[in-house]
């Protein structure tokens, strides 16, 4: 008897439907999976049969056949366990026919019958949801994850013993169902108001702290260079605290990426915060990019819609680094394997931190051992490219004693620093209404003269700074663009002067 079962299956960034279509009938007994499955999803026949033995039903002695369709493209993961257990049920005539209609299928199955945690709930919900599939039947562990998705119901079980019972008898005060009704909204606004870190806690370092308010506000990738020890990663890291907050659309947006990568839980269904990336310096071009042997994202489009954060900058490899180049611009990754052209999401800000020279305490010449040829071969390994696409650098320098010990103003809480942001965010969301722009940052250069007004002063010593300091045309365009950022952060609709004088001193040319 033939039957067929809706499954989901991820590709890159993608969720698509699978079908699993399963054949037993008379013949030389066997069990074949046909379908460009991957090795996971081949073994899964072995863990079907024993799986069903395990509950009291021996497969019969006859061929089974299972398809997965688009036999096209290749299946990976371990998911498909479940709806081939349940096609091959439904073919031995152990369910009825109609009670799978309009479900959707995905579950790892152990060798008792347990479900077990599976990889990409949230996209196959999603793909479920736009198919104008109703009901999705998930391992219990990720019914929450699921849930996110408020217009598919989504059922969690623990065993397969448990589905059958469901597919017999419908829900009954005996099906071992696990159905949870969830608010993503409660849950993104009770996140919104935890934060484990604050900009109060940060004394001195005003010129670094009104350069992170500035890339803040209008998206733009930073760098620090200061000696160890001057709070450079301690900045850094508190650069969530004064982005807006994450919108339920953002959320999903970067949740699909930590649940293809299984790194949702039960205790932590849905990305609530920005994310902040920091990873070491010894890292690989592929764990940054993605890909691998089954294409995931990498760390690039997991900071997306919030901060990478690259500690000792010069110290990662000239590949890591030259990897960004085409990230920063286009706001997307692309990589490329036989199997296919893969696209994964990376708008983030970029934080670099580096030192001046390899001990870190140049020009002081107390402290500082390093030749000239040292310190020259140390910047270089930030390539021309990678400068010219940092919007906004800035001396990082030792606090004195004074300013570590609290005299004077107590710093600037990042609930303070935050409403300016916000203020300035709303100015660019009014201008950039219908434009497909975000922020001051994504500006085109087909744009510029649009966006970015001058009065006749701004202009004048814009044009000045062009020739002497000698600025590419993106360098001209990314001043434009901070100009613009800082005038807003000053509610001032023209481009004034000392915003452009504010933002070329941003412009580090010597580094």
């Amino acid at each position: 008897m033939f039957s067929l079962i809706q499954s989901s299956a991820v590709v890159g960034m993608s969720s698509f439907l699978v079908r699993v279509e399963v054949d037993v009938s008379n013949g030389l007994p066997g069990f074949e999976i046909v379908g460009m499955a991957s090795s996971e999803v081949k073994e899964a026949k072995e863990r079907v049969k024993v799986a069903l033995k395990n509950i009291g039903i021996p497969l019969p002695p006859k061929k089974i056949t299972v398809n997965l369709s688009p036999a096209n493209i290749r299946k990976t993961g371990t998911g498909l366990d479940l709806p081939i257990a349940v096609g091959m049920l439904a073919s031995m005539e152990m369910i009825p026919p109609d009670s799978f209609a309009d479900t959707l299928f995905v579950g790892e199955l152990g060798l008792n019958a347990e479900l077990k945690f599976v990889k990409g709930i949230l996209p196959s919900v999603i793909m479920a949801k736009e198919h104008g599939i109703r009901n999705c039947i998930v391992p219990k562990v990720n019914v929450l994850e699921g849930s996110m998705i408020r217009e598919t119901e989504v059922l969690g079980f623990d065993n397969l013993i448990d589905i059958i019972d469901y597919l017999v008898n419908g829900i009954t005060g005996g099906t071992k169902c696990c159905r949870v009704r969830t608010d993503p909204e409660r849950i993104l606004a009770a996140g919104r108001n935890v934060r484990n870190v604050d900009f109060d806690e940060v004394y001195g370092q005003e010129g670094a702290k009104r350069v992170a308010e500035i890339a803040a506000a209008g998206f733009h990738h930073f760098m620090m260079v200061g000696p160890p020890g001057a709070g450079k990663s301690m900045i850094a890291k508190r650069i969530p605290s004064i982005l807006p907050p994450l919108s339920m659309k953002e959320s999903l947006e970067i949740s699909q990426i930590y649940s293809i990568k299984g790194l949702l839980s039960e205790e932590n269904p849905l990305i609530i915060n920005r994310p902040f990336l920091a990873p070491h310096h010894t890292t690989t071009t592929t764990a940054m990019t993605g890909g691998g042997g089954r294409v995931q994202p990498g760390i690039i489009s997991m900071a997306h819609r919030g901060v990478l954060f690259l500690d000792e900058a010069p110290h990662f490899s000239r590949e890591v680094l030259e990897v960004l180049r085409q990230p920063l611009e286009d706001k997307k990754v692309e990589v490329s394997r036989i199997g296919g052209s893969f696209v994964f999401p990376a708008d983030f800000m970029l934080v670099l931190a580096c030192n001046p020279c390899p001990c870190g305490y140049f020009p002081d010449r107390n402290k500082c051992r390093c030749t000239e040829y040292e310190i020259q071969r140390y910047r270089a390994r930030l390539s021309g490219p990678i400068l010219d696409r940092i919007d906004l650098c800035v001396s990082a320098n030792k606090v004195s004693l004074d300013e570590l010990k609290g005299v004077g103003k107590k710093p600037e809480s990042s609930a303070e620093i935050l409403e300016r942001i916000k203020a300035a965010r709303k100015l660019q969301e009014k201008r950039f209404a219908g434009t497909g722009y975000t922020f001051n940052s994504e500006i085109g250069s087909g744009s510029i003269r649009e966006y970015c007004e001058m009065d006749s002063s701004a202009q004048k010593l814009l044009e000045k700074a062009y020739d002497k300091m000698a600025l590419s045309a993106r360098a001209y365009h990314r001043i434009l663009r901070v100009s613009r950022t800082i005038a807003d952060l000053e509610e001032s609709g023209k481009i004034c002067a000392k915003h452009v004088a504010e933002a070329i001193g941003y412009r580090m040319t010597d580094y």
